[in-house]
C-alpha cells in the first residue's frame, strides 16, 4: 500500500512538472519578469565582483541577463544565460541541454567573461605588447578550431582547449586563470610558455587597478531579457535538428561491434533502452573530454538510439565494459566532428 501511494504521488508530482513545464515553454522570455535581484547568480556574482576586490581593481562589469554566456563586440558588459535566474527554466535547460552550470562552472565562466571586459574596457588589445603575447584581435573568428590538447603555450580554464580558440578568447582564459582564487598559478604553469601570458596579465592589471572606464548602458542590440520577444519553446527550437551526417547508417558497423544481434544476446537488454537509460552519464563524459557541446553530443547518442533500436541490438557484455567502449567511440567521433563539422568525418563546404 506505501509503495502504491508512493508511485502515485510521484506520478502527481511529474505531471504538475509537466504542466508547469508546457506553460513555461509557451511563455515569451521577455514577460517572464527575469530578474538577478534575490537569486542565487546574483551572489555569485557578487562573488565575481570579491574576487576582483582582492586583486585590487575598482572595475566591476555589469552583468545581465541575456540568452547566453558573453560579453557584447567590444562592450564591457557581460551577459548570463537566462535560465541561470530561475531554478524552473535551469531544470527546462538541463531536460534540454543533459545538463545545466552548476555553481563551479558558473564561476568558471564569469571569470572568463570577466576577461573579455577588461580587454574591452581598457582596449588592452590594442598594445602591442598584447599582440606580441596573443596575436592579432583581427583574426577572424571561427566556431570550430582545431586545438592540440598537449600544447603549453595556452592556459586551461573552460573545458575544449578554448584558449585556442582565437587571441581574444586566449587572453580571458589567461585572466581567469589569474583571477581563480587560491590557485598557484606561477607553481601550476611552471615551465609553460602560456606562464608569461599569465605574468603579462598580473603587470597590466596593476597598472590599470585604479582606473574606472566609461561602460555604456546595456542596449536592445546586446540582448537583455525586456528584448528577447520569443518563447522559452522557441529558444530551445535551434536545438533540435540533426547535426550533418551523409547517411544515418554510418555507425552501424561500429555499433554491431559494441552490441551485439537478438541471436547472439537473447537474455541482454535492449541496446536502445540501455542507451537511453546512460544517456545523461555518456553525453556528460563525453562532451567532457571533447569539449563539444552537450547539444550536439546529445544529438549524436540520439542518432545511435535510433539505430541500435532500427537494427534490434542488445547488450552482450557486462555493462561497465559496454560504457567504456561506447563512451571511447563516441569520444572519437565528436573530435572528427570538431574537425570536420559532420559525424561521419566527411568535410563541409568551407571548413578545412
Amino acid at each position: 500500500m506505501r509503495l502504491a501511494r508512493h508511485r502515485a504521488v510521484s506520478e502527481t508530482v511529474e505531471n504538475s512538472w509537466e504542466g508547469e513545464r508546457r506553460a513555461l515553454l509557451g511563455r515569451r522570455i521577455s514577460e517572464l519578469g527575469l530578474s538577478l535581484r534575490g537569486t542565487r547568480l546574483e551572489q555569485l556574482v557578487e562573488r565575481l565582483y570579491e574576487e576582483l576586490a582582492a586583486k585590487g581593481l575598482r572595475f566591476k562589469p555589469p552583468v545581465y541577463l541575456s540568452d547566453q554566456w558573453g560579453c557584447p563586440e567590444d562592450t564591457p558588459l557581460i551577459g548570463v544565460p537566462f535560465y541561470l535566474a530561475d531554478p524552473r527554466l535551469a531544470r527546462i535547460e538541463a531536460e534540454e541541454a543533459i545538463e545545466v552550470e552548476d555553481e563551479r562552472d558558473i564561476m568558471r565562466y564569469l571569470r572568463h567573461e570577466a576577461g573579455h571586459a577588461f580587454n574591452y574596457a581598457y582596449r588592452l588589445y590594442d598594445r602591442a605588447d598584447w599582440r606580441q603575447l596573443f596575436g592579432p584581435y583581427s583574426r577572424p573568428y571561427r566556431e570550430r578550431y582545431r586545438a592540440d590538447p598537449f600544447s603549453r603555450a595556452y592556459v586551461r580554464h573552460i573545458l575544449g582547449w578554448y584558449a585556442q580558440k582565437h587571441p581574444d578568447e586566449d587572453f580571458a582564459e589567461t585572466f581567469a586563470v589569474w583571477l581563480t582564487p587560491g590557485l598557484d598559478w606561477r607553481r601550476e604553469y611552471a615551465g609553460w610558455q602560456a606562464l608569461e601570458k599569465i605574468e603579462y596579465v598580473d603587470r597590466v592589471m596593476g597598472e590599470v587597478r585604479d582606473e574606472l572606464p566609461d561602460v555604456p548602458s546595456v542596449t536592445p542590440d546586446d540582448l537583455p531579457v525586456e528584448a528577447m520577444d520569443y518563447t522559452v519553446e522557441e529558444h530551445y527550437q535551434g536545438e533540435s535538428a540533426p547535426i550533418p551526417s551523409v547517411d544515418t547508417r554510418h555507425f552501424d558497423g561500429d555499433l554491431r561491434t559494441i552490441f551485439g544481434a537478438a541471436d547472439e544476446a537473447p537474455g541482454g537488454e535492449a541496446a536502445a533502452v540501455f542507451l537511453r537509460r546512460h544517456r545523461r552519464e555518456i553525453v556528460s563524459r563525453i562532451a567532457y573530454w571533447t569539449g563539444e557541446g552537450t547539444v550536439a553530443v546529445r544529438r549524436f547518442i540520439d542518432l545511435l538510439i535510433e539505430r541500435v533500436d532500427a537494427m534490434s541490438l542488445r547488450v552482450r557484455g557486462l555493462e561497465a565494459s559496454t560504457l567504456i567502449e561506447l563512451t571511447a567511440f563516441g569520444t572519437a567521433v565528436m573530435m572528427n566532428f570538431r574537425y570536420t563539422d559532420a559525424l561521419d568525418g566527411v568535410p563541409r563546404e568551407g571548413n578545412p
